[in-house]
């Protein structure tokens, strides 16, 4: 298995995974959208996507982008998709693709990699494994734009 950055001629390799990823998490799938989402992220270098790839086959993917803390001054990334399709669960891909970004994190010297996942997820114990720290001192709110019908 070997990881790569991704560039915007590695999305149709990434695409159909990105999608499954999104349909995972109850959205319709639509890989046009996802093509052109993904696309806009690295044209605009607002993210980083490492993909998982075995035998020229895409088998998971993480992506990365950047915030900023204003206490402590300093960049960290928030990693919010990570993905491993489902015939290539507990075999590493997901610790490589975790570890992958933590590199990352320690090339630009940033602060930290930020995750959130759902409270029934799994992959908690990895995270925990790989020394991710649950926080428990603070609560995380969402103010949404779009109003309920």
């Amino acid at each position: 298995m070997n990881i790569i950055r991704a560039t915007k001629e590695h999305i149709p390799l990434v695409v159909t995974l990105f999608d499954e990823y999104r349909v995972f998490y109850q959205q319709t799938s639509d890989k046009k959208s996802a093509f052109t989402f993904l696309e806009k992220r690295l044209e605009l270098n607002e993210s980083i996507l490492f993909i998982a790839v075995e035998k020229d086959t895409p088998i998971g993917f993480t992506q990365l982008y950047t915030s900023f803390s204003s206490v402590s001054m300093e960049a960290f990334y928030i990693l919010n998709d990570l993905y491993v399709s489902p015939s290539h669960r507990g075999k590493g891909v997901g610790r490589a693709l975790l570890n992958k970004a933590k590199e990352q994190c320690l090339l630009m010297a940033y602060k930290g990699v930020r995750l959130e996942t759902g409270v029934e997820n799994p992959a908690q114990h990895l995270y925990e494994r790989l020394g991710w720290q649950k926080d428990s001192k603070h609560f995380h709110y969402f103010w949404s734009a779009i109003k309920p019908e």
